[in-house]
């Protein structure tokens, strides 16, 4: 499930409800289309039915989403939806609950009133603790975790102070009375230093409208032939390219890739026959093949976490090699939504898959370190059955049901 968000329209002021996946703002009555900019994670708070006599403390919490994958014996994954304190405190409550899933939230600004403790904790500390949590029960040695999502962000619940600390939600009690030498306002904060930012669906190269769904990561313009992905400062151009396919007559669906070349330590990995003698498989490697550059292949979509690697791994071991067009498809297309930085972070885990032997796999696995250095999404054409996309030259096939389900991921 979804945040759900209130929010205003930047150009009108109206009034509207958007999810945490939603990057495309269309407003339903000044019909102006927008697009969110992700400057490192959105920051949201609760809203709350306090007093209006009271002083309100907002605690931060780190709310992260997505999939975490352990590799021992064999690789375990699941999909999470978790958050934890920002500040380590026992004063107040460890998680936000389920409010984060059963609440409207909204975008926090530099104009709400109270005080908006500053988050001491990195990230980083807390997914520590959890993934001291999550591997527990995992075949011992872990060789390798990690954490692949699409929504990280801060979420901030109300609080106020008499003898106790006041959940200003429900308005009860979450802790015991206060000592007298507790005084909650000297923890760091202040006024929120944060607002959402919303930029004109307009290309910066021809000025056309922009073109893409709500929870794209990537935005098009059909006039210049270009693609567009956001940056701390505004959109950035996205290098790309597109498979034609064989049959012309065939219906296809394109699914986006991220085509990844990378600098690897710990292993012989830099050319197409490395990928074979180091995965085992039974071919010949031609001569002229022999030297091409390795490239890891990667999901630019939200799946599932055994398909998500199932993909990966199939896409890598056949490195497609075929001149890459840079025009968009002409046809039906998956949206970007999985962005290139998390990508990134499961190149190692696509490794794992492929390396044999198992023996080397779990002696050096730890001790290898992958490093992106150049990107390129790349449109793969899938053809079209009744109840699945297949690629026949990959031999793989993705469920439609599951592409569709998977955007809730």
């Amino acid at each position: 499930m979804f945040l759900q968000i209130e929010c205003q329209c930047p150009q009108c002021g109206a009034p509207a409800i958007i999810e945490e996946t939603d990057r495309l703002f269309s407003c339903g009555y000044c019909r102006v289309k927008s697009y969110l900019l992700d400057k490192g994670g959105f920051q949201y708070v609760i809203p709350n039915k306090a007093p209006k006599d009271r002083n309100l403390i907002f605690f931060p919490y780190w709310r992260f989403k997505g999939m975490f994958f352990a590799h021992s014996e064999k690789i375990v994954h699941r999909v999470l939806d978790i958050s934890h304190q920002a500040i380590e405190s026992q004063l107040f409550p460890n998680t936000v609950g389920l409010r984060s899933q059963a609440l409207q939230l909204q975008f926090i600004s530099d104009k709400m009133e109270g005080r908006f403790l500053k988050p001491a904790l990195p990230f980083s500390h807390v997914m520590e603790n959890f993934k001291s949590l999550y591997i527990t029960g995992i075949p011992k040695p872990v060789l390798h975790t990690e954490f692949i999502g699409e929504s990280l962000n801060i979420i901030y619940s109300p609080f106020y102070v008499k003898d106790k600390i006041y959940d200003a939600v429900l308005n009860e009690p979450v802790s015991e009375p206060l000592p007298p030498n507790v005084d909650l306002f000297k923890i760091p904060g202040g006024s929120p230093l944060w607002n959402i930012e919303f930029i004109p669906c307009m290309c910066p190269y021809c000025g056309w409208d922009l073109d893409g769904e709500r929870d794209s990561l990537t935005l098009m313009c059909k006039n210049c032939n270009r693609l567009w992905q956001s940056g701390r400062n505004g959109l950035k151009e996205l290098p790309f390219g597109c498979l034609q396919p064989k049959d012309k007559d065939t219906s296809v669906t394109y699914l986006p890739f991220w085509r990844i070349k990378a600098e690897i330590e710990g292993v012989q990995l830099e050319n197409y026959a490395d990928m074979v003698k180091i995965a085992n498989l039974p071919k010949v490697v031609p001569k002229k093949s022999a030297e091409d550059p390795f490239h890891f292949w990667a999901v630019a979509f939200k799946i599932r976490p055994n398909m998500l690697l199932k993909l990966n791994r199939r896409m890598t071991l056949v490195q497609p090699k075929k001149r890459y067009k840079p025009v968009l498809p002409d046809s039906k297309m998956v949206q970007v939504n999985l962005p290139i930085s998390e990508a990134v972070e499961s190149l190692k885990s696509t490794l794992a898959t492929f390396i044999i032997p198992k023996k080397f796999l779990m002696e050096h696995l730890p001790d290898i370190k992958i490093t992106a250095k150049k990107y390129k999404l790349v449109y793969i054409p899938f053809r079209e059955e009744h109840h699945e996309l297949i690629h026949p030259e990959v031999n793989i096939g993705v469920q439609k049901s599951m592409l569709k389900h998977a955007r809730n991921l």
